[in-house]
């Protein structure tokens, strides 16, 4: 997912998390490479920015249909169609009726990538990070592991909202525009 951003915040992101310690007795422990295993938003997240992306890549040349916006994702129709009607209940796209087409509900660079992340829902109310529910009480670890870890976890997903929040749709279209 990191590789879909622009490398200042891939950067940006990885130095955040590796700022993070966690002590405990057996000394310290760096968090740098962290990211590679908490990063389990839902794909629901990079197929809605790809479908902002062909709205405005394509919205001055064709109509952009759901059915447009999948053959670019190369998924069934329905799940863009799910993720449009998220997308404008968060007043970030415009679906017109039928085969109307889609546009965006306002400037793409008033559209932060933790814009379209809150809209469709990616993870669970609890956050990036599930924790098993029910850890053995009689272990001095399994006692202990929500209290060394969750304060710790939720440093870690407001960093990944901070940089999400840094970075508009303009951005990654701009990259995109680059690298067509």
């Amino acid at each position: 997912l990191l590789s879909a951003f622009p490398s200042r915040l891939s950067r940006d992101f990885k130095r955040a998390l590796s700022s993070i310690k966690m002590t405990g007795s057996a000394g310290k422990i760096i968090l740098p490479h962290i990211w590679r295993y908490m990063m389990q938003i839902s794909s629901r997240f990079t197929i809605a920015v790809h479908a902002l992306i062909c709205i405005e890549m394509f919205k001055n040349d064709r109509k952009v249909t759901s059915d447009f916006i999948a053959s670019s994702v190369n998924v069934n129709p329905v799940v863009i169609r799910r993720l449009l009607q998220q997308l404008k209940k968060a007043g970030i796209v415009q679906v017109m009726r039928g085969s109307g087409g889609t546009d965006t509900a306002r400037p793409i660079d008033e559209i932060t990538l933790l814009d379209v992340y809150n809209a469709v829902e990616c993870v669970d109310e609890g956050g990036l990070f599930h924790f098993h529910e029910n850890p053995n009480q009689l272990c001095p670890v399994g006692r202990n592991i929500h209290a060394v870890l969750d304060v710790r976890l939720d440093e870690i997903q407001k960093a990944m909202e901070k940089e999400m929040g840094s970075v508009t749709i303009q951005d990654v279209l701009n990259d995109t525009k680059r690298l067509a």
